[in-house]
């Protein structure tokens, strides 16, 4: 009985089947024309946003084929997968006493991992004559004397401590600040952990932070407002701005947070402060990412706020420099921007003002370059000065400071594991006053940071790590 009912329902599919193609079939010749015509204008139209247009299928593949596991798949279907396909051949000897063991957890064969310190910032202790490199890949941050000086032949110059370690929280760290007075160091993190760390200036080892705040996800660069007492934080994920108290702790609110299309923040990094003149600068690298201006600003009726309506989610300007007064905040336009390819911004990175020369440092991470520019300065315009060449060791600067005590200027390069200090007015392929070593000379840094992903290219035998 079961088997004729089977039978019954396959007639019927069959016959509902090919009623369907006849009906089908006159639709198209009664209208062909307009379906057609419809086609057409859907060919030729676009939405704006991303979307299928047209798909090509892959060809059949021969031959044996891995299991497919999807990326939520549990470690126990894993497993069984794993026994599955060991027990589905015959067994050697070493197969046979792994799957008698069940020991899979294995050391690797080898490692790519960079077991030398890279410095993605730098800040000066005038007091103590100190220098601290903020290194983010090891996790933590080295001190040195300012006048220490790598010889050529040497392999490192050995800090004269180190802060490192898991009580002190660290990871990512990129943004580093040393209190002028007190000598209080800060810590900015980028990734895996949103607190800001605060260190006393003795601070040795793995030791826990003296204060901590809660950020928002993403900061990247610092700076403090000595005589409001204020500490502001760039944010690349939202494209903000926050400002807190300097002594801001726990789960403290921000005093204010500038924030929306007309800002023109996109990716900000660096950022600096100018306080002869109340002006404050950040540095952004071009990824703009802009919300519906509603969620800003529900009476924004500029032609700028018009345009981020239309423009909302991701897309890319140019890398650029903004200008805002001091105590910006919300959905407020720059006073300036510096931006186009006279400029040779290329991912810039962490800045510092000389607010009595009135000019504007900025580390060039991409252009592996220092570029310096009037603090006035606006538009499409080329640095009045530049460090950049052989001669100078800068690779992959991100971190730079202004010692105006000293005339000098620290750069921490993250591409050779280095800090190399100039003349406060250097300008072009000029060598170095001194530099700081922790790894033996032409050592590059290997840039892997926070890996998300690997891949082996079989053509060019080499493996490609997304970071």
């Amino acid at each position: 009985m079961r088997h004729c009912t089977e039978r019954g329902v396959k007639s019927a599919l069959s016959i509902l089947g090919v009623l369907a193609s006849v009906a089908g079939w006159l639709l198209f010749a009664a209208d062909g024309d307009g379906l057609r015509t419809g086609s057409r204008a859907a060919i030729g139209s676009f939405a704006g946003f991303p979307e299928l247009r047209s798909y090509k299928p892959l060809p059949e593949l021969a031959g044996e084929m891995c299991q497919w596991l999807p990326a939520s798949a549990s470690a126990a279907g894993f497993g069984f997968l794993r026994e599955r396909a060991l027990t589905s051949r015959p067994a050697s000897a070493p197969q046979a006493e792994e799957r008698a063991t069940g020991e899979w957890d294995r050391s690797p064969v080898r490692v790519i991992r960079d077991s030398y310190a890279t410095y993605s910032a730098v800040a000066v202790d005038l007091d103590s004559g100190e220098v601290y490199l903020q290194d983010e890949n090891l996790f933590g941050f080295k001190v040195f004397n300012r006048l220490d000086n790598t010889p050529p032949t040497a392999a490192f110059t050995e800090p004269k401590r180190i802060v490192a370690g898991i009580n002190t929280k660290m990871e990512f760290n990129c943004g580093l600040y040393v209190d002028p007075a007190s000598g209080d160091v800060y810590s900015v993190a980028n990734d895996s952990v949103d607190t800001l760390v605060v260190f006393p200036r003795d601070a040795r080892g793995n030791v826990a932070p003296k204060r901590e705040l809660s950020t928002p996800h993403g900061t990247f660069g610092i700076a403090v407002d000595e005589a409001r007492q204020e500490l502001y934080l760039t944010v690349q994920h939202s494209n903000s701005v926050v400002a807190y108290r300097k002594m801001a702790a726990g789960d403290e609110k921000p005093l204010r947070t500038l924030q929306g299309p007309s800002t023109q923040l996109e990716d900000p990094h660096g950022i600096a402060l100018d306080t002869k003149n109340g002006w404050l600068f950040v540095s952004n690298h071009g990824h703009a990412r802009r919300e519906p201006i509603s969620d800003w600003d529900s009476d924004a009726t500029t032609s700028l706020d018009r345009q981020a309506i239309a423009r909302t989610g991701g897309y890319f300007e140019p890398p650029s420099i903004t200008v805002y007064p001091w105590g910006a905040k919300g959905n407020t336009a720059p006073l300036g921007i510096i931006e186009g390819p006279r400029t040779q911004l290329n991912w810039p990175a962490a800045m510092a003002v000389d607010s009595e020369r009135g000019e504007l440092f900025v580390s060039n991470d991409v252009g592996d370059s220092i570029l310096v520019f009037r603090t006035s300065d606006s538009g499409n315009v080329a640095p009045r000065r530049f460090i950049r060449g052989p001669k100078t060791g800068i690779s992959n600067p991100t971190g730079v400071f202004a010692d105006t005590k000293n005339q000098e200027l620290w750069v921490a390069n993250m591409g050779n594991h280095s800090a190399t200090v100039f003349p406060l007015l250097a300008h072009g392929d000029v060598a170095p006053l001194r530099t700081i070593r922790s790894a033996p000379l032409g050592k590059k840094a290997l840039g892997i940071g926070n890996p998300g992903a690997v891949a082996y290219d079989s053509k060019r035998n080499e493996i490609l790590v997304p970071n």
